[in-house]
């Protein structure tokens, strides 16, 4: 029931963002998910970074024919983890394209049916979504031969100026997605700007810092090392998975505090 309503209500209150020129950032209210165009608009050379829930592939199939036209497959799929709401389309995308989906290589069991993730704890702040969590799937999917392990000298297939980092924490192998030359991040679900437990901070995208999302995070000690080395990558703009996106002194301000009072914060009370 939780998992049908959590569509339900990014079917209607799906939209999109250009936050740069290069990235459209396709916001179905509880996830976000990322079209990168990689070729500064030339030739329509894109990837597509994580793909939303299960109800999500039309709209990402109808912004990128939108963008780039039709027949214009993407170059890979980047996922930064293998959680439900970040692969929710990603079976239906992959045969559509008939492109490859990296992945770290710590998240490939969890994308070929070999390992399911630890159940979701509802019990975190008595949030709605977290109450929720328990009709999240955490059994794994499996993309089969498609699904590919990331270089392990941090470059990513499809999109040269950027790089992937190991994030571990809210899952083991969660990676973020760094672009030096703009200094841009894709935090992924290392950290948020919206209390992801909150129903009613998701509906209303109030910006507030936390931490991962607490009633799928499984290791904090390795979460809040993974915001620090973030912020000593010293962003200029940050685009999370969960809430909207954030820049300049106040993105600092913010990350120096969530890893200042981390505890407090970010973790589970």
């Amino acid at each position: 029931m939780g998992n049908k309503l959590v569509e339900g209500l990014s079917a209607v209150t799906t939209s999109s963002l250009q936050v740069t020129p290069d990235i459209l950032v396709l916001q179905f209210t509880i996830v976000n998910a990322f079209i990168v165009n990689t070729s500064n608009n030339e030739n329509n050379k894109w990837v597509l970074v994580d793909t939303g829930l299960e109800n999500s592939a039309e709209f990402i199939l109808q912004s990128v024919e939108k963008k780039f036209g039709k027949d214009n497959p993407p170059e890979a799929i980047i996922l930064t983890h293998g959680h439900f709401d970040h692969v929710g389309s990603v079976i239906k995308l992959t045969k559509h394209w008939d492109v490859p989906v990296y992945i770290h290589k710590l998240e490939l069991p969890n994308i070929t049916g070999k390992k399911d993730y630890p159940l979701a704890d509802p019990t975190v702040d008595n949030g709605m979504v977290a109450k929720m969590s328990t009709t999240f799937p955490h059994t794994s999917i499996d993309v089969g031969n498609y699904a590919l392990e990331l270089p392990s000298d941090g470059s990513i297939p499809g999109m040269p100026e950027w790089r992937w980092l190991h994030t571990p924490g809210h899952t083991e192998g969660h990676i973020a997605l760094f672009k030096e030359k703009d200094r841009v991040l894709i935090a992924g679900d290392a950290f948020s700007t919206v209390k992801q437990e909150s129903l009613m901070s998701v509906l209303t995208q109030g910006e507030q810092i936390s931490g991962p999302p607490k009633y799928l995070t499984t290791d904090w000690r390795e979460a809040k090392k993974s915001v620090k080395q973030l912020l000593d990558l010293r962003p200029l703009l940050a685009i999370p998975s969960h809430g909207q996106p954030m820049e300049g002194k106040e993105l600092i301000s913010h990350l120096e505090t969530l890893v200042n009072d981390f505890d407090k914060i970010a973790e589970p009370k």
